[in-house]
């Protein structure tokens, strides 16, 4: 089994506009290591999100392949597709994706129902919002919170589960400068527990907080 926790072997990601194709990614070859914190930067319409997609599982290439721990991604059923993005992937979306009809502490749980976790859901749920400094608004909705708080409900979302690695779509993207730090102090502290982190920003802060920047340009990456 390969030493890197992704692979990805000349993926390519093509979408049909009209009667043109647009080349998302393109032949795109990247190992990532456990442990490892790499930021991927590039202007808007690159590819960053798409490619974010690809290695979570969220999206298939046109071509090429992506190896999640040593198994080929097109290789999984549904089913147990399914049962890897929920236990070894965390995803923070660029738009936070909360649910707006359950509290912080609901929305945090939320994943370890799909992971199949019986019990102490909602201690397990509480000691992570405790961890982004959101206790006390455990039993808040969504619209009744800041962005930078929803951001930290993301967070707290994306690694309830203890994932393998964790994927960060412009995770500074909108937030003031004590919100985009205290963001900056969550991923040095998941990086220091040995997390691996993708991140797609803007952020040249977020960047260069990542232990190996890339650049991304027309589907294409650039050391």
């Amino acid at each position: 089994m390969s030493e890197a926790l992704v692979e990805l072997w000349d993926v390519s990601r093509h979408f049909r506009k009209g009667a043109g194709i647009i080349r998302a990614v393109d032949r795109v070859c990247l190992q990532v290591s456990p442990g490892e914190f790499l930021a991927i930067q590039g202007p808007s319409g690159s590819g960053k999100s798409t490619l974010l997609h690809l290695i979570g599982a969220l999206d298939w290439p046109t071509e090429g392949d992506v190896i999640f721990n040593g198994v080929n991604l097109s290789r999984l059923s549904d089913r147990s597709l399914s049962k890897l993005r929920s236990q070894q992937i965390g995803i923070v979306f660029q738009s936070f994706n909360l649910i707006p009809d359950m509290n912080v502490l609901e929305n945090v749980a939320l994943p370890l129902k799909y992971a199949g976790a019986k019990n102490d859901r909602e201690k397990r749920a509480l000691e992570v919002i405790e961890a982004v400094g959101l206790l006390d608004r455990a039993n808040h909705r969504p619209n009744e919170l800041s962005g930078g708080e929803e951001q930290r409900v993301a967070f707290a979302r994306a690694l309830v589960n203890q994932p393998d690695i964790l994927l960060a779509d412009e995770p500074t993207g909108n937030l003031d400068s004590q919100n985009r730090a205290m963001i900056l102090d969550i991923l040095h502290s998941v990086h220091a527990r040995g997390q691996t982190i993708i991140v797609v920003t803007h952020d040249p802060t977020v960047a260069d907080a990542a232990q190996r920047k890339l650049w991304m340009l027309d589907g294409k990456i650039h050391q």
